[in-house]
């Protein structure tokens, strides 16, 4: 994560090392595997591309979604439907995506616990598969509350995917290559965005008599996933630290880091195992009232908010609609909506007196969503991850989950509300969030590029004013290295290596 890197060096615990600074330079980083990569890549098209995808989807067909709930209604009640209950009904189906989204965030640290990372991921797929069933075939049996059911359950598919994806990836990738694993949930989430924008262009699936199909290609990722990643290890932490399987711990750092002799990755995590040993997990309320963790929970919550509250989803929910309003001519409407790419906004102010604003709205558009794209992107996810160490972090992604998915609800259900009160103006509300967001980020929070998790925690210690947390697995860690810890001036002088390279 490329934030602003702290200039003064916390000392909660005076932490001495006498380690030769040329034998951390001589260590060869380890290369990227084709096993690592496919874990990546097929764990976020079966998650983060079905996350970005469901974003977008609903975008194009709205006109044609809307019509059949009036022609519903009208079969039902004989009656039309009126204005105020078909935009209510419209911001429920795109908003109850969230809720969906929120449960499925709750249930993830049980799930995750109960069958793993992977296993929680090949279990979501199932949700995947129902949901698109119900989107797909809710035309035909003249029932929008089937679209209504299948927007929540693709939510729950999302919110498990989005806490259980970063977890497992987190845990699979060395040090070095974390940051760049982790780009793997930011740009499927891109990418999710665009094909659903591509396929609903009119040439394709956009169409009154194709938009059912926009939602049965959601079976087509999970269906991917289902084939690929049964035959990819598990995360070698979960698998030695929670499961106590040795043998399938090697096999599976063998497999992620392409080399035979993983001893030394075997130890480091027994030594972790055994210092958390006198630990437990920690709950919610836990994290929340520990001081130690207080400002990491609070970045999170601030990082979380921000990535919803600065009018993402209120473009990639409601664009044709927001476009309409700028002056654009409806026939061209789903090409300039291709050519976002599938990112958030932070869309202009337009007024539709001077021919020329809507194309000053379109490119304020997209020099928002290419700083999006080089920033924020999918970096909340990860940074998660980072800032928590093992037996915080469930506790870490439900609260950021939970974070997320409510904010996201949030501007699903009120943007057309916003957008007819405020009209041109609702767009400063996410302006005012984005600000304050980023003047809180430049000030609060590390660097965490290539730094263990040791060193992110060393990090904020100054700021939470408390001594260095979970003590005991540094000390772990260093007699694990051979080392020997000696009181010296009240300072800890530690020989030998501490760092985990996981």
């Amino acid at each position: 994560m490329e934030m602003r890197e702290q200039t003064e060096d916390p000392e909660p615990n005076n932490i001495e090392s006498t380690e030769p600074d040329h034998k951390k330079s001589t260590e060869k980083p380890q290369r990227i595997t084709a096993c690592l990569v496919n874990a990546a890549f097929f764990g976020a098209l079966g998650s983060s591309f079905l996350y970005g995808y469901n974003l977008s989807v609903v975008n194009a067909p709205a006109l044609y979604i809307k019509t059949f709930y009036n022609q519903t209604w009208m079969e039902r009640y004989g009656e039309p439907i009126g204005s105020d209950m078909v935009t209510m009904l419209w911001s429920i189906t795109v908003s109850i995506f969230a809720i969906g989204g929120l449960l499925g965030a709750l249930c993830v640290t049980l799930l995750t616990k109960l069958i793993g990372r992977k296993g929680s991921l090949l279990l979501n797929n199932g949700f995947a598969v129902i949901a698109a069933l119900l989107l797909a075939l809710g035309e035909k049996a003249r029932s929008f509350e089937m679209l209504i059911i299948g927007r929540f359950v693709m939510g729950v598919d999302s919110g498990i995917a989005l806490s259980a994806l970063p977890m497992y990836l987190g845990e699979i990738s060395p040090r070095h290559m974390r940051g760049s694993i982790g780009q793997f949930n930011s740009i499927l989430i891109c990418l999710g965005v665009f094909t659903g924008q591509v396929l609903g262009l009119p040439e394709l699936l956009g169409q009154e008599s194709r938009w059912n199909f926009l939602f049965a290609f959601l079976a087509l990722p999970a269906l991917l996933q289902l084939c690929v990643l049964p035959f990819l290890p598990e995360s070698p932490r979960f698998l030695l630290m929670e499961r106590r399987d040795e043998a399938g711990a090697e096999k599976a750092f063998r497999a992620f880091l392409g080399k035979k002799d993983v001893s030394k990755e075997l130890e480091e995590v027994h030594a972790e195992g055994r210092a958390q040993n006198t630990l437990h997990m920690a709950s919610v309320t836990e994290l929340l009232l520990n001081p130690a963790l207080r400002w990491q929970v609070i970045t999170v919550i601030v990082t979380m908010a921000c990535y919803q509250l600065c009018g993402l989803n209120a473009i990639w929910y409601y664009t044709n609609g927001i476009l309409r309003d700028s002056g654009f001519a409806e026939n061209v409407i789903p090409y300039i909506v291709l050519s976002t790419g599938g990112i958030e906004t932070l869309a202009a102010v337009v007024s539709d007196q001077y021919t020329w604003m809507p194309y000053l709205s379109f490119t304020c558009i997209l020099a928002v969503i290419a700083s999006f794209c080089s920033g924020p992107g999918g970096i909340p996810f990860v940074l998660t991850g980072e800032l928590f160490e093992q037996s915080y972090r469930p506790a870490a992604f439900m609260i950021a989950g939970i974070v997320n998915w409510v904010a996201n609800f949030a501007v699903g259900l009120l943007f057309p509300f916003m957008q007819e009160s405020l009209q041109t103006y609702a767009f400063l509300v996410f302006l005012v969030v984005c600000v304050l967001g980023a003047v809180y980020l430049y000030f609060i929070l590390p660097e965490t590029k290539n730094k263990t998790f040791m060193d992110i925690s060393q990090s904020f210690a100054k700021i939470n004013k408390v001594p260095l947390v979970n003590k005991e697995i540094e000390n772990e860690l260093a007699i694990k290295a051979g080392s020997k810890e000696v009181e010296e001036n009240g300072k800890v002088i530690i020989n030998g290596e501490i760092e985990s390279s996981f």
